[in-house]
């Protein structure tokens, strides 16, 4: 399956500056593992070291976050769109 991911500006230097790119999988965890053999070093910044998703990285496939789907089981139908978005703190 090939599924758009788009990337935010932290992780373009593993892209050459692209902002969207295509990766093949039929769930996240292949697409991640896909995108990973395209940029080398792109999962690692997704996935920490036990293979989980990083508690400040949020992923959406087609708008639903993945925590709250199948998790890296989640299914990433032909022509999804996979998000990587990196959490955002705040306050006064």
């Amino acid at each position: 399956m090939s599924v758009r991911v788009r990337i935010p500006t932290i992780l373009r230097t593993y892209t050459g500056g692209d902002s969207e790119v295509t990766a093949e999988g039929a769930t996240l965890a292949e697409v991640l593992d896909n995108l990973d053999a395209s940029f080398a070093g792109i999962k690692g910044r997704i996935l920490d070291e036990d293979g989980k998703l990083r508690r400040f990285v949020n992923v959406y496939v087609n708008n639903d976050d993945v925590r709250f789907e199948q998790d890296l089981a989640t299914p990433t139908p032909d022509g999804a769109e996979v998000s990587v978005i990196p959490a955002v703190a705040g306050g006064c």
